[in-house]
């Protein structure tokens, strides 16, 4: 096992151009039932990325060659709205937002059990309504919470987030400006999630490139960043439960 010890030091110390700590995460934010007409919803936010996820179903997939007569099936569907970045970005489906909807499946179907809707579908609809980096992860961890307070039958709740590398310091959280960072080796983006109260990972995606020895390094900061992922989207649903029970 390598010597990280440096880099445990280096996470202490740095700070980035925001003031952040290199293990820290931007401020978030967290609320459930914020699409009256879904079946169950959810906002959630890093900083100035901010993600929104409606649940409908489960309801009758069509068409009917589509259908699992077994269990349902979870489709997702990401985009990012036309003014959500700086530069205006061209209405309808990209190659992208196809990708992130199914890397987004990925990371959530280990969480959730449709075995009792058979031949039915849960549609997950995430949309990005301000983004600075880290978008995927922010509408996993809206879906998650959005899949919960629709009372899918959940194992727990999944956690993401993104973590990277600037140069030789590992980050945890990126924004748009430490995703362009070109300097030395350049950045690296590693996208996580987890269910929140166990140690598996439902998905890990990296673009650039990371040293194997800091791997595991890279996963630690991963799980303690989820931890108070966690404690947020928990926050947010019981804080929904509660104003429920009030009314």
């Amino acid at each position: 096992m390598p010597d990280l010890s440096g880099i445990n030091k280096m996470t202490k110390e740095i700070k980035r151009s925001d003031g952040r700590r290199v293990n820290e995460l931007r401020e978030m934010k967290a609320k459930v039932g914020v699409v009256p007409n879904a079946d169950g919803s959810a906002m959630f936010a890093f900083g100035n990325t901010v993600a929104i996820a409606a649940v409908y179903g489960p309801r009758q997939l069509h068409p009917q060659h589509m259908q699992d007569p077994s269990r349902g099936i979870l489709r997702c569907n990401y985009d990012l709205l036309s003014f959500s970045v700086y530069d205006r970005k061209r209405p309808g489906p990209s190659r992208r937002s196809q990708e992130i909807s199914k890397v987004t499946e990925w990371a959530l179907q280990p969480a959730v059990d449709l075995s009792a809707f058979p031949n039915n579908v849960v549609d997950v609809q995430i949309y990005i309504l301000q983004a600075d980096a880290g978008t995927r992860t922010a509408g996993i961890n809206a879906a998650s919470m959005a899949l919960a307070h629709a009372g899918i039958p959940m194992r727990d709740l999944v956690c993401s987030v993104a973590l990277g590398k600037n140069d030789k310091t590992l980050i945890v959280d990126l924004t748009k400006e430490e995703e362009d960072f070109s300097e030395g080796e350049g950045a690296t983006d590693f996208a996580i999630a987890k269910l929140g109260n166990t140690d598996e990972f439902s998905l890990m995606q990296m673009d650039g490139k990371i040293q194997p020895e800091l791997v595991n390094e890279v996963l630690r900061l991963g799980k303690e960043a989820c931890d108070e992922i966690l404690e947020a989207q928990k926050k947010a649903l019981k804080e929904s439960v509660e104003s429920e029970e009030e009314k």
